[in-house]
């Protein structure tokens, strides 16, 4: 008997297709039919189920919050803080992240909160499929569902830390996730520990793949080590960080910054696969611009302005293109804007560099300063600067938080979290942005789902 996954109604708009598989990717490992797939046939073997849960990483590179395009946080973000100036037709939608007027009508806040919902009704549909197949194995059960929950904690992560309070979804009983109330913030961050410390304890300590594009035991840690920096449990992310740093066999810090972004950097943590073997990253197609005037973003001359001459990241990540007296910047990281012969770059979205300003900060959370300074001179001697003139835990938070703007600008909203964490968003930005408004650090709740089911409310102060 053939069944269909109802849709996800009220919390999502964007119709789930049960066939994660129409079209096959360099993710999915099989090619699977064409005609419709039920619950049970996909979790019928582990050839079958391992595509429907590649797939979900697929659909994440392409769409929602992590895609490198122009409406993935990469771009809006930075274009929301002070990282981008945008350009092109004011009727794109990065505007109303430049100007700060998003509203809850917008398509993109919509957009964020739908597709980003179906992408955790995927893991979770994972989580019941494999919870109850009795054809899989069971090593291969748990490798299964260790990557589910890893997806599952990572896009609530993003959720909870744009929109506040948010619904923790675990299950695929539409019935139940219709009328699903908004969980506080503390709880969520609750739920996401859960999720990843599950999954530590089911992933395995070795990659699937050489090329780091499935999430294995430490990608976990590493995320969690995030999480609880995030929740300003400081002593837990110091000791999730050291995980990671301490795996020299595993990862090394890149020396050299332009290779920081290369296929087969050791400094890569968890990574998502180009669509096919020629292609590159979304983020260099996006970013990159060979003339001027940009048709899309560039970087603001204050964010290039604030690197010294002598940091490395500024000749490696930045480049300038002139027309005339003008002068515009572009973020370089990612080098290939095209196609090549094979891919060179993945999409990188947890990588070491970030394991040492995490717990340099939780050192100074916790009084640690001589650790806390040794973490940041780490990753300033990779930059070719000399030691942090910080001393006291305020100068040193500050230079973290420095050193965290010059190096993950441009990737994934940090320079957003990271202002939103140490209360400064309206300090660095109300001065420079017409449109901020304090009640900003929050998106909003989209209309359409307030209208649809009540228990979503309150909506998110100022809108």
């Amino acid at each position: 008997m053939k069944t269909t996954l109802p849709p996800y109604v009220h919390l999502l708009r964007l119709p789930f297709f049960l066939f994660w598989f129409v079209s096959c990717d360099s993710f999915v490992e099989v090619d699977l039919p064409k005609s419709q797939l039920n619950n049970e046939s996909v979790f019928e073997t582990n050839a079958t189920a391992t595509a429907a849960l590649t797939d979900i990483y697929a659909k994440i590179r392409d769409k929602g919050l992590l895609t490198g395009i122009s409406s993935g946080l990469s771009n809006q973000l930075g274009n929301y803080t002070d990282e981008l100036i945008c350009y092109g037709n004011p009727a794109n939608a990065t505007y109303n992240f430049y100007n700060n007027i998003l509203l809850a009508s917008n398509s993109s806040v919509s957009d964020y909160w739908n597709t980003t919902y179906n992408q955790i009704y995927a893991a979770n549909s994972i989580l019941e499929g494999t919870a109850n197949s009795t054809d899989l194995t069971e090593e291969h059960k748990k490798l299964l569902q260790g990557e589910a929950l890893f997806i599952r904690a990572l896009l609530h992560f993003y959720l909870v830390n744009l929109y506040g309070d948010v619904p923790y979804i675990t299950q695929t009983d539409y019935k139940i996730n219709s009328v699903v109330s908004r969980m506080p913030t503390e709880k969520v961050y609750e739920k996401i520990i859960s999720d990843l410390e599950k999954a530590v304890l089911l992933l395995p300590e070795t990659y699937t793949s050489s090329l780091r594009i499935r999430p294995n035991q430490l990608a976990a840690r590493a995320l969690l080590a995030r999480v609880y920096l995030y929740n300003n449990s400081f002593a837990e992310a110091s000791n999730e960080a050291s995980a990671l740093i301490n795996q020299n066999a595993v990862y090394t810090l890149t020396q050299k910054t332009d290779d920081v972004f290369l296929l087969g950097s050791k400094e890569t943590i968890w990574q998502l696969q180009s669509a096919t073997a020629t292609q590159n990253t979304k983020e260099g197609t996006t970013f990159i611009f060979v003339a001027g005037p940009p048709s899309l973003t560039s970087l603001t001359p204050a964010l290039v302005h604030s690197f010294s001459s002598t940091d490395l990241r500024k000749t490696s990540w930045i480049k300038t293109v002139t027309k005339g007296t003008s002068t515009w910047y572009h973020a370089y990281k990612y080098k290939e804007r095209l196609v090549s012969t094979a891919s060179k770059e993945y999409s990188i979205v947890l990588r070491l560099g970030e394991q040492y300003l995490i717990r340099a900060e939780a050192r100074a959370q916790q009084g640690d300063l001589i650790g806390a300074k040794e973490d940041l001179n780490i990753i300033r001697h990779r930059a070719g600067l000399s030691d942090t003139t910080a001393e006291s835990k305020e100068e040193i938070l500050d230079a973290v938080l420095q050193e965290r703007k010059w190096e993950f600008f441009t990737e994934y909203g940090h320079r957003f979290f990271d202002l939103k964490r140490f209360d400064k968003l309206d300090s660095a930005l109300s001065g420079i942005k017409a449109g901020w408004q304090t009640t900003d650090q929050l998106f909003p709740i989209p209309q359409t789902e307030l209208s649809v089911n009540p228990n979503l409310r309150p909506q998110n102060p100022g809108y």
